[in-house]
């Protein structure tokens, strides 16, 4: 005889909208504290799959639906077996559809989906050479077309899931590739108002992880430095110290290319610019060699 909660899940795929909708309200619900999400656990082969489902389905159901699975998915285990079961795929063509009503949350999802190596490497399609970097090219183009004075700035947890994605060596080479031109449109979000939208391009926490001095000087507001053949000797510095592995640790250690990309944007000079390019560059073809390195971060 089934369960009270395996009768629970069996509704969730309910022919009748009635039914359907008080199921997914009553499982939002039990996910919004740690002794439903456990309780739910243990029906994940059926439920996940079936709350996949309903995220296609009218706001009444779908926005339920995806409140459950943000809950649900910042459980590793959960999670894990979200993008097993293609959950990253359903939720960038949900999150497209022109009628969607739940980008919010569902960008939200992405960004727990995405704190997995495994669901990082879906996001990027790492497993298509046709169409590694789609994903990531609209979330970006969003990103960047929406604002947070909005009343409502669904894509502004996009920062967050730039900054998981970036922990890949796949990811770094996607952001800091000149031909598709990511890097200048998210950088524009370093003068935004919001918290959140910085998030994925320099944060606070990655200023008091750098070593005193440097995270000191990064703190203190200064005038740009208007001479660019000096800019230019700088970047040339920063060249010649990554050339060595343990100068691309040290970089790689205060974040170094998040502090580059933020100054290519505002540069304008054509001479400086070329040595930012030159230098990411260096960047992306030295990166395998800092895959151990960035295992332990993951």
């Amino acid at each position: 005889m089934a369960t009270e909660m395996e009768e629970l899940v069996s509704f969730l795929s309910s022919t009748s909208p009635q039914i359907t909708k008080a199921a997914v309200d009553i499982v939002r619900g039990l996910t919004g504290s740690m002794e439903g999400l456990q309780s739910l656990a243990n029906y994940s082969n059926a439920l996940l799959p079936a709350l996949s489902r309903l995220l296609t389905l009218p706001k009444e159901v779908s926005e339920a639906a995806a409140e459950a699975l943000v809950n649900l998915s910042q459980n590793s285990s959960l999670a894990e077996a979200m993008v097993g079961i293609g959950l990253v795929k359903t939720t960038m063509d949900v999150l497209y559809k022109p009628e969607c009503s739940i980008a919010r949350l569902l960008v939200m999802l992405l960004v727990n989906l995405t704190q997995l190596e495994a669901g990082a490497a879906s996001l990027l399609q790492t497993e298509d050479e046709k169409v590694h970097g789609l994903y990531v090219m609209k979330l970006v183009r969003s990103f960047c077309r929406t604002s947070h004075e909005s009343n409502d700035d669904a894509f502004e947890h996009v920062g967050s899931i730039l900054v998981n994605i970036s922990k890949q060596r796949k990811g770094r080479e996607l952001l800091l590739d000149p031909k598709r031109g990511l890097l200048k449109q998210i950088i524009r979000q370093f003068d935004s108002n919001s918290s959140l939208r910085k998030k994925g391009i320099y944060r606070e926490q990655d200023r008091l992880k750098m070593p005193l001095e440097l995270g000191t000087a990064l703190s203190i507001e200064r005038e740009p430095v208007n001479d660019p053949e000096i800019r230019i000797q700088a970047l040339e510095a920063i060249y010649l110290i990554i050339l060595q592995e343990a100068g691309r640790r040290a970089f790689w250690s205060v974040n170094g290319p998040r502090i580059v990309q933020i100054g290519y944007e505002d540069e304008e000079d054509p001479k400086v610019m070329e040595a930012y390019e030159q230098l990411g560059s260096l960047l992306v073809h030295s990166s395998s060699a800092e895959e151990p390195l960035s295992d332990t971060t993951k």
